[in-house]
C-alpha cells in the first residue's frame, strides 16, 4: 500500500513544487531592482565617505553602505505608494545614520560609532537625492 501511495502522489507533488518554485519569484522582481539600486548607491557613497574620513577598509565600508542602502529602501517600502515616490529626507538620513552605526558595531568597528553614523547619514541623503521622484 505504501508503494502505491508513493507512486500515485510523489510525481504530482514534485510537479506542484516545481511549478511553485518557478512561478512565485517572478512577481517581486521590480522591488528587488530598487533594493539593489539603493544598496549600490549606499555602498559607493560609503566607500567615498570612508576614504574622505581616512577609513580605507573598502570592503567593510561597502558592506556597511550596502546594508544601510537596503535599510533605507526598506523603511520607504513600508510606506504607502504616494509616500514611496515622495520620500522624507529626515527619515532617509535618520534610518541611514542608525543602520550604519548599528552595522559598524556588528562588524567590529565600534570605536567610531559617530563616524559610522555620519557615513550612514550621507548614504541616506544620497539615496534621497538620487531617487526622490518629485
Amino acid at each position: 500500500m505504501n508503494n502505491i501511495l508513493r507512486r500515485a502522489f510523489l510525481p504530482s507533488l514534485m510537479a506542484a513544487s516545481l511549478a511553485g518554485v518557478t512561478l512565485v519569484p517572478a512577481k517581486p522582481a521590480a522591488a528587488d531592482d530598487q533594493v539593489l539600486r539603493d544598496a549600490g548607491i549606499g555602498a559607493v557613497t560609503n566607500v567615498v565617505t570612508g576614504a574622505v574620513r581616512g577609513r580605507h577598509n573598502v570592503l567593510k565600508n561597502a558592506v556597511r553602505g550596502g546594508v544601510t542602502g537596503a535599510a533605507v529602501n526598506g523603511a520607504n517600502g513600508l510606506r504607502s505608494t504616494h509616500h514611496r515616490r515622495h520620500r522624507n529626507a529626515a527619515q532617509d538620513v535618520g534610518v541611514g545614520a542608525g543602520t550604519s552605526a548599528l552595522t559598524g558595531v556588528i562588524t567590529g568597528d565600534s570605536k567610531d560609532t559617530l563616524g559610522n553614523a555620519v557615513d550612514g547619514a550621507a548614504v541616506g541623503g544620497a539615496i534621497h537625492l538620487l531617487t526622490n521622484h518629485k
